[in-house]
């Protein structure tokens, strides 16, 4: 059913049509308002036989999902920017222990200085953390995949972080299409747990690891993520034929199939620059989008055949790695290793910084880019606060 809502609530409805048995809450901007939602609802008798736990920290609120995932029950959180680095040592625990946790990350920039607005650093800091990750590009898509995450995490028996950009997306009011609890419930079965912890036979899980097999179990660990690739496109054509549109998946495509020039990008900044391609294309240009959903594991394969024929790849993402530069940009570079093609890095977005659709174009319709580019960079601060540092020895 169609409803108007803001996306943190079209969240917790989706959500809680997949049942949760356990749902723990810390309250971080700008996720706030999904645990608060849930939490209506659970009160409100509309998602029965739920635990929900208010915890006294984001490291708390982890935990206590691994808890109850390891005692058996289909368990959910959510968290934002500096939240996630709190519970980090948790979010490798729940991977390491094979635990089909889904979160919600709330998309913001992390401090110092501190920033409440949406940027991709905190999903940055947990790339390499052996969780599932995700990419929104509307809210629509935004609650889709969190019935697909439920799905492909207890398939596969890795935790999914579902990545919502923060503000543009949590907080923003859209139709969005809630589907019924019978198909939701024909899609996603009850949770049947691969392990369960019983006190009546007690077992101990995330024991030490000697270096005698530590190396096997993160091969492992590499190998399921590659194998979930399947897994994943499997689900979302199946989610396409249940609920009748396309959400999840590897990638998406968008504009001039033949495109000269491919502008790669995750979350919501995707729709801006269809835009920009639909002016671009109109105008003459040769253009395509490329959205990258499903960034870990990465569809290294799948993304070289999208980008085989382009002659050159933009690669716009809202994130920095000090003293390398763009992060989404070096990975494609590797995909795209040995063919003729030029990587560019745009970054934009930082700290909630505005990307148009002018700014776009301008930089889309370039002949010649630097190594990396920041849109819409402030060149007159960079001019008073830039002091060059002396490279001559001490």
């Amino acid at each position: 059913m169609l409803y108007q809502l803001e996306g943190s609530h079209a969240i917790a409805r989706t959500v809680a049509l997949c049942r949760p048995g356990v749902v723990c809450a810390y309250p971080i901007s700008p996720q706030t308002h999904i645990l608060e939602g849930l939490e209506e609802l659970i009160r409100g008798k509309k998602l029965e036989n739920c635990e929900y736990l208010n915890v006294e920290s984001e490291m708390g609120a982890l935990s206590v999902a691994i808890g109850g995932e390891a005692a058996g029950v289909r368990s959910y959180t959510a968290t934002s920017s500096q939240g996630l680095l709190y519970m980090i040592e948790a979010v490798y625990n729940a991977s390491g222990l094979e635990l089909p946790i889904v979160m919600t990350l709330g998309n913001r920039a992390l401090g110092a200085p501190i920033n409440i607005w949406n940027d991709h650093s905190d999903a940055m800091s947990a790339r390499d953390a052996g969780w599932i990750m995700f990419f929104a590009e509307t809210n629509q898509e935004a609650a889709d995949l969190h019935i697909l995450a439920f799905k492909v995490a207890e398939k596969v028996h890795c935790p999914v972080i579902v990545n919502v950009d923060g503000f543009i997306l949590t907080h923003a009011y859209d139709r969005v299409d809630i589907p019924s609890q019978d198909k939701v419930d024909d899609f996603l079965p009850p949770y049947a747990p691969k392990a369960s912890l019983d006190v009546n036979h007690p077992v101990a899980i995330g024991t030490m690891v000697p270096p005698e097999y530590f190396m096997e179990v993160r091969h492992l660990a590499h190998r399921k993520q590659e194998d979930s690739l399947a897994v994943i496109e499997c689900t979302a054509h199946a989610f396409e034929k249940k609920f009748g549109r396309n959400s999840g998946g590897l990638l998406r495509r968008y504009g001039s199939p033949n495109a000269d020039t491919v502008i790669v990008a995750m979350g919501s900044v995707a729709g801006t620059i269809k835009d920009a391609v639909d002016e671009l294309n109109q105008e003459g240009g040769q253009f395509e989008e490329l959205s990258i959903i499903c960034y870990r594991p990465f569809p290294a394969e799948a993304l070289r055949n999208s980008l085989k024929n382009a002659k050159r790849i933009i690669v716009v993402e809202k994130s920095l790695a000090v003293g390398i530069g763009g992060i989404l940009s070096r990975e494609v570079e590797l995909t795209m290793k040995g063919c003729d093609v030029d990587v560019i890095t745009v970054v934009a977005g930082l700290g909630g910084r505005n990307i148009t659709k002018s700014m776009l174009k301008e930089c889309f319709n370039k002949k010649s880019h630097e190594k990396i580019t920041f849109l819409g960079l402030r060149n007159d601060i960079i001019g008073k606060q830039y002091v060059p540092i002396n490279g001559d020895c001490c």
